[in-house]
């Protein structure tokens, strides 16, 4: 069985994110980027899946400008097969990813696409969603717990009201959550290993995907500043303070 695995190159979660000093966006020039933690979750799962049989090769993908590569080398190094990029200069939005992986899905017939549930830059928190709806597969979002045999998927998933756990038929789209496992360090050798391991490099049009974005970033802003604290004597300055400060009540 073969899994294909989307991974996004983000800013890296340890770093303070500035916006432009124009408004039109967070900075990137010489700030450290690394893989969505959500999608090393995915590449973990799959490489999991393999350990223990189910499945046979990994194809990791990715899509946006050369420096993509890197993070398709860190997915190599975890346990990826072999990597794709389709490689583009232009501002991807969901809707797109998600045309771009139902296109690398018509042609490598993955029986199991995992997903990040989400990257931590945009929180969109829809090209899973997206992409099986226009493949016309099942889909499983904020997948805590993954079970692949006899040509179905069981998946525990984190809602609102606690856990649900459902079956589904393969092919099949899976989202991963937090607390599906924890990625695995990854070693020098394996970092050298996945030099060797095969990296294939595509255009949109290539796919036959128009990529160009539906919508427009007006402005960024900062979110405002925390106002310091106070301590009240009793409940009934609290409710003053809430009802006239803040005008909460």
């Amino acid at each position: 069985m073969k899994a294909l695995v989307a991974v996004k190159r983000v800013i890296d979660y340890n770093v303070k994110v500035r916006v432009k000093a124009d408004g039109t966006g967070v900075e990137t020039a010489n700030v450290k980027m690394s893989m969505n933690p959500f999608d090393e979750i995915a590449v973990e799962e799959a490489v999991r899946l393999k350990e223990a049989g189910v499945v046979t090769e990994i194809v990791a993908v990715s899509a946006g400008v050369q420096a993509c590569q890197e993070t398709l080398r860190t997915a190599l190094a975890i346990g990826a097969d072999r990597a794709i990029l389709v490689e583009t200069d232009a501002e991807l939005q969901p809707l797109a990813v998600a045309k771009l992986l139902k296109a690398l899905c018509e042609k490598e017939s993955p029986q199991l696409v995992i997903l990040g549930k989400q990257a931590i830059d945009d929180d969109a928190n829809q090209t899973g969603q997206m992409l099986a709806a226009l493949l016309g597969w099942p889909q499983a979002t904020f997948a805590s717990k993954v079970k692949v045999e006899d040509g179905k998927a069981t998946v525990t998933r984190e809602v609102d009201g606690g856990l649900e756990t459902i079956a589904l038929k393969l092919p099949a789209v899976v989202t991963t959550d937090l607390r599906l496992n924890e990625p695995r360090y990854v070693t020098l050798p394996n970092i050298m290993k996945a030099k060797k391991k095969s990296l294939e490099n595509l255009k949109p049009d290539a796919l036959g995907v128009d990529v160009k974005p539906r919508l427009a970033t007006l402005k960024v802003v900062e979110p405002p500043k925390r106002k310091a604290g106070v301590k009240v004597p009793d409940a009934k300055a609290l409710v003053e303070k809430l009802r006239n400060e803040a005008k909460v009540i």
